[in-house]
């Protein structure tokens, strides 16, 4: 990803999956350190995050994608060259 597409990617979450990475913060902070962190608290977190990790995560799953594809490719090469017929030009 280059610099001019990292500064205008924005992760848009829908209300029910905000809601959940909120309360999952929330939870966690809870259980972990004993800490009480408001809705507004938590979600300055999910976003704090996902600016500053997310792009790793969304390219890491990038990077996945192509080697399954590659392997596919691979695959696919393979059968049409076992589909090839002798030739005997003499």
């Amino acid at each position: 990803m280059n610099e001019r597409n990292r500064s205008t990617m924005k992760l848009d979450y829908s209300t029910e999956d905000l809601a959940t990475l909120i309360s999952r913060v929330q939870e966690h902070f809870e259980s972990e350190f004993e800490l009480e962190l408001g809705r507004f608290e938590a979600e300055e977190l999910v976003d704090f995050f996902t600016q500053q990790i997310g792009a790793h995560f969304y390219n890491r799953g990038l990077y996945d994608a192509q080697s399954v594809m590659l392997g596919k490719i691979e695959d696919l090469n393979d059968a049409i060259y076992q589909l090839e017929q002798p030739v005997d030009l003499g």
